[in-house]
């Protein structure tokens, strides 16, 4: 139990070294700056705004920005549909660049709890390193496919929701100030959730004890 602990410690943390060391060696990329640029053509836009979220899995993109910006520039549905895509398009990179660079460790790589961490997958997608680091784990840990991916699309989907209907709705009325706060009450929402499961499971754990 105690091996399996530690193995299971040592994947999430280089899980969580994976985006963080872009982050300290580069800083964070100027999304928005490389989105400005092509702000004269829709598509253009789109297609960019969705290459920054994919590579947001490997490198420190502002996904909240782009996502809003993306929901600002092209309204709400070409702005969901362009997050959701470039969010799940990282989510299958980052699995599967990990699950490839593993396969000869699998052996000896830790089980997680599938329901744990499908629920974490869901829950993290609007909290920064966090979403990426599930993705790489889930991938190195060789979880199935299909789960994974619906798990994903469904939390991408709510993030996405949000981030563009915030886009369309504050940032061409110039109100940017609640344009802003809102993407960064998610990963604040996200977290509570989180403690209230833990908080259940935990209660549901002591009533089976004998």
């Amino acid at each position: 139990m105690h091996g399996q602990r530690t193995r299971q410690s040592l994947v999430i943390i280089a899980a969580l070294l994976i985006p963080i060391l872009p982050f300290v060696i580069i800083g964070e990329l100027p999304g928005e700056k490389w989105l400005s640029a092509a702000d004269d053509d829709a598509l253009l836009f789109g297609l960019t705004g969705s290459g920054l979220l994919l590579a947001d899995i490997l490198l420190p993109v502002p996904s909240s920005i782009v996502g809003t910006l993306l929901g600002a520039r092209l309204g709400f549905l070409a702005g969901f549909l362009s997050v959701w895509i470039g969010l799940m398009g990282g989510n299958v990179l980052g699995y599967s660049l990990a699950r490839l660079a593993m396969t000869r460790l699998r052996a000896w790589f830790p089980v997680f709890p599938t329901r744990t961490t499908l629920a974490l997958v869901f829950l993290s997608r609007p909290v920064p390193v966090i979403a990426e680091a599930m993705s790489l784990t889930a991938g190195a840990t060789r979880m199935a496919v299909l789960p994974y991916l619906a798990a994903c699309a469904a939390g991408n989907a709510l993030y996405a929701l949000v981030l563009a209907a915030n886009g369309a709705t504050f940032i061409p009325q110039a109100w940017v100030g609640p344009g802003l706060v809102v993407p960064m009450l998610l990963p604040v929402a996200a977290w509570l959730i989180w403690r209230k499961l833990v908080g259940q499971n935990r209660s549901s754990e002591r009533e089976q004890q004998p």
